[in-house]
């Protein structure tokens, strides 16, 4: 009788430490995420060793790398830095632009970019996107197998570099989330994800239930923003009349993270505006734990 009793104590202060769990956690770990869009949109112009002391600063310990104004010369530098304050780089983005790039060949630049990651020891996604200009006069299934065509190009290269590949929403006909889904079940790929920007989200806010369900299963990343649908493109985490919603519908579907938040603004100190996005995320996870009781 006294192990029984015992045991059932053990028991009820297990789910009473769950509970507590529970009512603690946030909607977003701040801890966790990752700056996003930081090279190049940044008023103070920071060089690679700036730019990792100022993340060592915030405490971030992550970061995706995007080419910036297009000078790659000290991209290894810059992964080696960070590898060496215990900072990753997990994601690299590759823009195709239908000027420079087609199948079988890379622009210059992209080949240089591709080059250097062949070089560096951490081995990042590659986040690809496509500019409009590839899908100009195609129809619908021209436009499918243009992509696929090509992401099965670039896919051949990043495996031999040993890098993963998601597809990255950006603006235009490769941007809607329903089409990359599309290509991505008629590529039939498990090692080819998709990345979610809520700053390419505006016009697909009405249908974002269905989307998030949609995505879900292919999803490996969401950068967050404000999101109001006449915009402005670029908004303070907290400051939209969407985003709260849409990560409730995201985490809903059993989608937890990783999350990026944005930098993005050229004309402005990247520290301050990855401090407002934060402060604003910690707004969302307080209306969170209210809601929650």
């Amino acid at each position: 009788m006294n192990n029984l009793w015992r045991k059932n104590i053990l028991l009820l202060l297990v789910l009473f430490l769950i509970s507590c769990s529970n009512e603690r956690q946030d909607l977003i770990n701040v801890d966790e995420v990752s700056p996003w869009c930081i090279i190049g949109f940044d008023s103070l112009d920071r060089t690679p060793e700036q730019r990792i002391a100022m993340l060592n600063e915030l405490g971030i310990k992550k970061y995706g790398f995007n080419r910036g104004k297009g000078d790659l010369s000290k991209m290894k530098d810059e992964f080696y830095l960070a590898r060496e304050n215990e900072i990753e780089i997990p994601s690299i983005f590759l823009w195709l632009n239908a000027k420079r790039d087609s199948v079988g060949k890379l622009s210059p630049s992209n080949q240089e970019l591709l080059r250097n990651l062949g070089e560096i020891e951490s081995k990042p996604a590659i986040w690809l996107s496509f500019s409009d200009n590839f899908f100009k006069d195609l129809d619908q299934e021209e436009s499918v197998k243009l992509s696929m065509e090509m992401i099965h190009f670039v896919k051949a290269q990043a495996d031999d570099l040993g890098c993963n590949l998601a597809l990255y929403n950006h603006h235009g006909w490769f941007g809607n989330p329903h089409n990359q889904v599309e290509i991505l079940e008629r590529l039939n790929m498990d090692s080819i994800t998709m990345v979610y920007n809520f700053h390419h989200a505006q016009e697909y806010v009405d249908e974002f239930p269905a989307i998030a369900q949609k995505i879900k299963p292919y999803l490996s990343y969401v950068n967050l923003n404000g999101v109001k649908k006449e915009g402005p493109q670029i908004l303070t985490i907290g400051e939209g009349d969407h985003e709260y919603e849409m990560i409730r519908q995201l985490k809903d579907e059993g989608y937890h993270g990783p999350w990026g938040i944005l930098g993005h603004i050229k004309t402005e100190d990247v520290e301050k505006v990855l401090k407002r996005n934060i402060e604003g995320l910690n707004k969302l996870n307080s209306k969170y734990k209210m809601e929650k009781g």
